[in-house]
């Protein structure tokens, strides 16, 4: 019998951090390129909001308490590199 391999989506969040009525962006060095949230993948065993705080912090050096979560995108072909799940949190 032959094991059924699976193509699951990746799982990432993306964090809304406001400071001084703005918004923190992040410049991606990585392609694609340009300005977007802090954010990244979810670890193995981590929690959605563990990484938010994590890449918050790994992105911005910023402590950050996650207010609420915003919303989840799932579209296939959101992210034209992979089909990503993300979760974005307010902080």
């Amino acid at each position: 019998m032959t094991e059924k391999k699976y193509r699951n989506p990746l799982v990432t969040v993306d964090i809304i951090i406001e400071i001084n009525k703005g918004i923190v962006l992040i410049e991606r060095v990585n392609p694609p390129h340009g300005w977007a949230l802090p954010g990244g993948f979810v670890d193995y065993g981590e929690s959605l909001e563990t990484a938010a705080v994590r890449e918050a912090k790994e992105e911005t050096s910023l402590d950050v308490t996650l207010e609420e979560q915003f919303h989840t995108y799932s579209a296939p072909d959101r992210d034209p590199r992979q089909h990503t799940v993300s979760t974005v949190f307010i902080a």
